[in-house]
């Protein structure tokens, strides 16, 4: 089926950018002398990241440190692991409606950095901007240039009040206006992530205020939990700039998509706290253990199963998806 209003232009652009792209951005092979975790489709894999109290990243853990529930229920670790032979699969979302005016040339260059230190030659980025449409910018590729110039790409489109995007009905296909947060989640997660395998993450510059989506957030939430992708948000905000457009939401919305995708929320209000709030990120993704259990609710019912990981010493917090949604078949 194809997509309706700001989906037809990520259609085409997709279109495009493959076109252009597709010598640069092939999947780099992995060497055979690397073994990297063969999944099951039976076994749910678990990428953690576990901090102590004072924030700092706890890299030394074993297996007995780790205690996996499902549904309440205990489950037995049966795969280890703090060695990252998985590849990365990142989705650089950057907002470009009137509100991020004032950050966005900061968002890009730290943006550019971190894909400079964080990017290998088996990993993979690519990047959305979203407003009134979302548009991809640079489809899967671990070239360099091809990412830096599409991040350069992104730039300001909607009304910088956003007391004007307000006014009047939500927007629609007929009639587009808005800031289409929820649908680049969707589409950055179930049209292009959903495909791929190993570590998969979207990380969005944005204050998540969202205006005219066609997908809501738990739509949004669904299709990262199905693609096994955790979502990072770096929260670009001034609540005040909502002040006359029925207030902002979008911290609560930050929240609750990145605790029900295991992933990071960041306040960020300056260039230099991007820069910060990137090397956090980056220490993280190259930080976590991969852990694997075979569920003892081998029922094949679709259901959302909920998962808590617990670690020992009980002052240490691990941070991991919410859950996942079992197999039908």
């Amino acid at each position: 089926m194809g997509f309706r209003g700001p989906r037809i232009v990520f259609g085409v652009i997709l279109s495009i950018a493959l076109a252009a792209c597709t010598a640069a951005a092939q999947q780099p092979s992995v060497p055979q002398e690397q073994k990297p975790l063969k999944i099951s489709v039976e076994m749910v894999h678990l990428f953690v990241t576990v901090r102590g109290k004072h924030g700092n990243i706890v890299s030394d853990l074993n297996k007995n440190n780790f205690k996996i529930f499902e549904d309440g229920k205990e489950q037995q670790v049966a795969y280890f692991s703090r060695e990252m032979n998985l590849p990365l699969t990142l989705a650089m979302l950057i907002d470009t409606s009137g509100s991020q005016d004032r950050l966005l040339g900061a968002e890009q260059q730290a943006a550019k950095e971190f894909l400079r230190q964080i990017l290998t030659t088996k990993d993979l980025a690519l990047v959305i901007d979203f407003d009134l449409d979302v548009n991809l910018l640079a489809d899967f590729t671990n070239t360099r240039s091809i990412l830096d110039s599409a991040i350069d790409r992104a730039q300001i489109n909607a009304p910088s009040n956003p007391s004007m995007i307000a006014q009047g009905p939500f927007p629609n296909s007929s009639r587009p206006n808005g800031t289409h947060f929820y649908d680049a989640v969707y589409l950055a997660c179930h049209d292009k992530l959903a495909g791929q395998a190993g570590r998969k993450a979207v990380i969005a510059l944005t204050d998540a205020q969202d205006y005219g989506s066609m997908d809501t957030l738990e739509q949004a939430i669904d299709a990262a939990q199905r693609s096994d992708t955790v979502v990072h948000v770096l929260l670009v905000s001034n609540p005040w700039q909502y002040l006359y457009a029925g207030g902002y939401s979008g911290e609560g919305v930050a929240k609750k998509l990145t605790e029900q995708t295991g992933g990071r929320l960041i306040r960020v209000t300056s260039g230099k706290e991007l820069d910060k709030a990137f090397q956090v990120l980056a220490q993280e993704l190259r930080s976590q253990y991969v852990i694997g259990y075979y569920p003892t609710d081998s029922a094949r019912d679709g259901s959302f199963r909920k998962i808590k990981v617990e670690t020992t010493p009980e002052k240490y917090h691990a941070l991991t998806r919410a859950g996942y949604y079992a197999p039908t078949q």
